[in-house]
C-alpha cells in the first residue's frame, strides 16, 4: 500500500474516531437531561476543539520529537494544551448558553472530569503520534541503508568486472602480438575475436541477469579466441538442455571459471586438453560445471587461482547473499567447478 492511500486510510479512521466521541459525549448529555441542541453544541465545541489540540500535538511531533528520558516535556506541554482546550471550550460554551443556569452550573461542575479526559486524548494522540513517526524515520533509515549497501555492492561488482577485462585484453594482445609474425590470417581472426567479446561485454555492464544461452553464445566468443592461442592443444564441449538455456544467469559469470580451468588443464599438462562445460537444472536452479583435466603433482586446483575462483564466489555472494554458490572438487585427475545460480 502506498504511503498516500495510507495517509488517506488513517485520516477516514481518525473522522470516525472524531464523530464517535461527539456521539458518546452527545448520549451523555441527553442522559442528563440536557435538550437535544445544547447535548450537540457542546458534544460538537469540545470535541472540535479537542481536535484541534490534538492535531496540533501530532504535527508539532512530526517535526520535533523529545530525546529519550526527556518525556516530561511532552507531559508538560500536554498539560498546556488540555488547559488551553478547557479554557477556550468553557469560554466559547458559556456565551452561548449564559442564559441557561442549570448547565452553567453543571458545566463547572465537570471541568476537572472534562481537564482530565482532555489530558487523556491529547496524551494518547501524542504517544501515537510519536510511535508512528519513530516507526517513518526507521523505515526511512533502513531504505537508506538498503541504498547505501546497494551502492556499494553495485560498485565492488563494477571493480570485479574490471578487474577480469584488463586481465584477459593483456593476454589476449600478447598472444595478437606473439602471431602477427607467423600467422598473420589467424591474428586477424583473433583480433576479431576480441573486438566481438569486447562489444558484448560493454552491453552488460549494467548487471542484469542474461539467459543461458546468451551467456553461453558469449562464452564462445572467448573460447574461439584462447583456441587461436593454443591451436589444436586446446577443444572444448558444451552442453545444456533446452530448458537450461532459458534460465538467467549474472553476465560473464562463467569466463573466469573456464578461464582457471584453461589455465590448470593447459599449463600443467601435456596434449590435447578437453574441457568440458555442462548445464543442468535442479530445484529451480541452474547449475553449471566446469571440467578440466589436471597433474596433483605439478598444481593445486581446490586453492583456485588469485581473481579467477575467489572473484567468482564473491560476485556470487555479492548478488545472492550466500557463499554456497561454488563449488569445486577433484576427482581421478579430473577438477570440476560448480556454480549454482538462484532463478
Amino acid at each position: 500500500m502506498s504511503t498516500s492511500n495510507i495517509k488517506i486510510k488513517y485520516f477516514w479512521i481518525g473522522i470516525r474516531y472524531v464523530l464517535s466521541c461527539i456521539f458518546f459525549q452527545f448520549i451523555v448529555l441527553f442522559w442528563y437531561g440536557f435538550t437535544v441542541q445544547t447535548s450537540i453544541y457542546d458534544s460538537a465545541i469540545s470535541i472540535a476543539i479537542l481536535t484541534a489540540a490534538s492535531l496540533l500535538m501530532a504535527n508539532n511531533l512530526k517535526y520535533y520529537r523529545p530525546e529519550r528520558n526527556r518525556y516530561l516535556y511532552m507531559l508538560i506541554w500536554c498539560l498546556i494544551l488540555a488547559a488551553i482546550w478547557l479554557f477556550t471550550s468553557q469560554w466559547i460554551l458559556s456565551l452561548l448558553f449564559s442564559s441557561d443556569a442549570y448547565y452553567a452550573n453543571f458545566l463547572y461542575k465537570s471541568l476537572p472530569v472534562r481537564f482530565f479526559i482532555g489530558l487523556l486524548i491529547i496524551g494518547l494522540s501524542a504517544l501515537v503520534s510519536i510511535l508512528w513517526y519513530t516507526q517513518q524515520d526507521q523505515k526511512e533509515i533502513v531504505q537508506r541503508k538498503a541504498d547505501a549497501e546497494k551502492l556499494a555492492r553495485d560498485a565492488e561488482l563494477y571493480n570485479l568486472r574490471q578487474q577480469l577485462q584488463p586481465h584477459f585484453l593483456f593476454n589476449s594482445l600478447n598472444s595478437i602480438t606473439a602471431l602477427i609474425g607467423t600467422r598473420p590470417e589467424e591474428a586477424r581472426k583473433m583480433i576479431h575475436k576480441l573486438s566481438d567479446f569486447l562489444r558484448g561485454t560493454l552491453k552488460k555492464e549494467d548487471q542484469q541477469p542474461v539467459s543461458l544461452a546468451e551467456e553461453l553464445t558469449h562464452l564462445q566468443l572467448y573460447l574461439d579466441i584462447e583456441m587461436v592461442r593454443f591451436g589444436h592443444r586446446l577443444s572444448t564441449e558444451i552442453g545444456a538442455d533446452e530448458a537450461c538455456r532459458k534460465m538467467l544467469i549474472p553476465p560473464m559469470i562463467l569466463q573466469p571459471i573456464v578461464e582457471n580451468a584453461i589455465k590448470f588443464g593447459l599449463y600443467d599438462t601435456t596434449g590435447i586438453v578437453n574441457i568440458i562445460i555442462k548445464a543442468e537444472c535442479h530445484d529451480n536452479e541452474l547449475h553449471v560445471s566446469v571440467q578440466n583435466p589436471y597433474d596433483p603433482e605439478t598444481t593445486r586446483p581446490k586453492h583456485g587461482t588469485g581473481f579467477g575462483l575467489s572473484g567468482v564466489k564473491r560476485r556470487l555472494h555479492l548478488l545472492f547473499g550466500r557463499t554456497d554458490l561454488l563449488e569445486t572438487k577433484s576427482d581421478s585427475h579430473i577438477f570440476t567447478s560448480t556454480v549454482k545460480i538462484p532463478q
